[in-house]
């Protein structure tokens, strides 16, 4: 959530860097600022009253004295409940306008998206390669049938091998952030409204996201279990920053958004995904993102696969987030890149919904600044290894930094 104070003095401002990733017709600052007088106005007339029927309280009671607190108290509920009301109106409207994204950050959608930077070359194959589909039944390492049987559409079972290289995966990104001095989570995955709120996927999202009939949905990503963790708190200075990473299953509806190249593991309804999370102070904000960054590519690297990074335009940001990278996986069958870890900073938009603060150096309570970023999400990368390392013979080279989590059978990925 924005700073109504920022709005209200720095309109202008706000309003440039808004229209960087939302149209004119949507934004109108202007409704939330008479909102705001009007709550003022009525926050005033409330106080006024108050402070009225206080003083008459303290008047030896007679009946014009009970007559006028009787009047006094019906004038004051009914004053509450205009309040209450445009105060519910403000907050929704708060509540649908993004972050402001950060000044480097272009305007525009995905078209306006640009690669930062490369690692290594795209693959060329002396004979025809075949797609991570294909390799993936072929050597027993995805059952697709019985996942649909189960479950339906956009699900898979790992089996086998294949079961235990996606385990390898996740021991070596869980070891990378232990190393990086990280503290772990595993949280639940099912969240209140309240949470899902803060996270700033409600109100906008919300048909995204799997819905229990007790109103709990289905984390979609780790991240928002993060945010929540200190949420309603006051962070110790001394002990920022707090860096954290969880592994969830996340879980997406998708609707809608599948297309004929997105089918096996490129596109799901359930994914494996180890999330980065940092509370820190504003002044640090930027260092963090960098750290975050430069974690996620030393994931992607030590693979040894074919990547880029992507800064993204405002439009394509998540509404929370100032400024977001993508890392992208180079899968050869569909010739493009596909995306295996976000990195964005929030600033202080969800802990302003989430209501995390610390004290500053005037000993004031000030908003911390959230930043997260995947490290990483599996259902991408094992696609990109199969379809990357992929042999004439039909086997798959596992990448040297899985090894040490695999039986030296399984280095190599043969049909059985």
């Amino acid at each position: 959530m924005l700073d109504l104070k920022l709005i209200r003095e720095e309109t202008g401002k706000v309003r440039a860097a808004l229209l960087k990733r939302m149209a004119p017709a949507d934004l109108d600052l202007e409704a939330i600022i008479e909102l705001d007088n009007s709550r003022r106005t009525l926050l005033q007339t409330v106080e006024e009253k108050k402070s009225e029927r206080n003083r008459s309280s303290k008047e030896k009671p007679n009946e014009e004295t009970i007559n006028r607190m009787k009047a006094l108290g019906e004038e004051i509920k009914a004053e509450e409940e205009k309040l209450n009301s445009v105060e519910e109106s403000l907050k929704e409207k708060m509540s649908a306008l993004p972050n402001l994204p950060a000044d480097d950050v272009v305007a525009g959608g995905k078209e306006n998206n640009r690669a930062i930077y490369t690692f290594g070359e795209q693959p060329k194959f002396s004979f025809t390669p075949k797609d991570h589909v294909e390799l993936a039944t072929e050597l027993g390492l995805i059952d697709y049938p019985r996942a649909a049987k189960m479950s339906g559409a956009g699900f898979w079972i790992y089996k086998g091998a294949g079961a235990q290289l996606e385990w390898a995966l996740l021991n070596y990104f869980h070891e990378h952030h232990r190393a990086n001095g990280y503290n772990f989570i595993l949280p639940p995955y099912l969240l209140n409204e309240a949470s899902a709120y803060a996270s700033g996927h409600l109100p906008k999202f919300r048909d995204d996201l799997f819905w229990t009939e007790d109103q709990l949905c289905l984390n979609a990503t780790s991240e928002m279990m993060l945010n929540n963790y200190h949420r309603d708190e006051i962070l110790p200075t001394e002990e920022l920053p707090l860096k954290y990473y969880a592994y969830s299953a996340c879980f997406r509806r998708e609707a809608g958004s599948y297309r004929k190249e997105e089918r096996g593991m490129i596109r799901g309804h359930q994914f494996n995904k180890i999330e980065m999370f940092h509370f820190t102070k504003p002044e640090n904000s930027w260092a963090a993102f960098d750290e975050l960054v430069a974690s996620s590519r030393a994931l992607v690297e030590g693979l040894g696969l074919h990547f880029q990074i992507s800064q993204l335009a405002a439009g394509d940001c998540s509404a929370a987030m100032a400024k977001t990278v993508d890392l992208e996986v180079w899968i050869p069958s569909m010739e493009i890149y596909k995306e295996v870890s976000s990195v964005s900073n929030a600033l202080d938009y969800q802990a302003r919904r989430s209501n995390i603060r610390f004290k500053n150096a005037e000993g004031k309570n000030e908003f911390v600044h959230t930043l997260n970023g995947s490290g990483l999400a599996t259902s991408r990368l094992f696609p990109a290894i199969l379809e990357q390392f992929q042999t004439a013979e039909g086997t798959v080279i596992v990448p040297e930094a899985l090894r040490k989590f695999l039986p030296e059978d399984l280095w190599e990925l043969k049909k059985k």
